[in-house]
């Protein structure tokens, strides 16, 4: 795996349980449903390709986090949330990507939210893609 060396562009995300900001939405409904499943709200009127991978991969991401908890018995607090970065870089004339991923979980315990934010990686369908692919960074934060 090759490191950036220089970035050309990021694209983030904010996804949480419930709210929204920005001047872009995007919802997301499940098949059969009418009901938005996730909604993103993006910084840009046009968001980039960078921006829309780390949306799809936070609404998965937030998922499994869920599925852990709730196997786990865990109470996730109500604003948690999660921030995706993707960079879009160079190393030459190479093309690459990389990515951070943070968890927010006010309230819980430290050691608690890693285990919770480590096996919800190790499930999630987009970390399973990336794994090996891209360097990826992931954060808790509980404060």
């Amino acid at each position: 795996m090759s490191k950036i060396e220089k970035v050309l562009a990021t694209g983030k995300t904010h996804t949480t349980l419930s709210g929204r900001n920005g001047n872009l939405d995007i919802e997301l409904s499940s098949p059969g449903s009418a009901q938005p499943a996730h909604v993103f709200a993006a910084t840009q009127p046009h968001p980039k390709a960078e921006q829309l991978f780390a949306g799809a991969w936070s609404a998965c991401y937030t998922a499994a986090v869920g599925l852990v908890a709730q196997e786990r018995n865990i109470v996730l607090p109500a604003d948690l949330a999660v921030d995706i970065e993707v960079d879009l870089g160079q190393t030459g004339p190479a093309y690459f990507l990389q990515a951070r991923l943070t968890l927010r979980v006010p309230g819980l315990d430290h050691d608690v939210a890693t285990e919770l934010a480590h096996i919800a990686d190790s499930i999630c369908p987009y970390s399973k893609a990336t794994r090996g692919n891209i360097d990826v960074a992931l954060n808790v934060i509980t404060a």
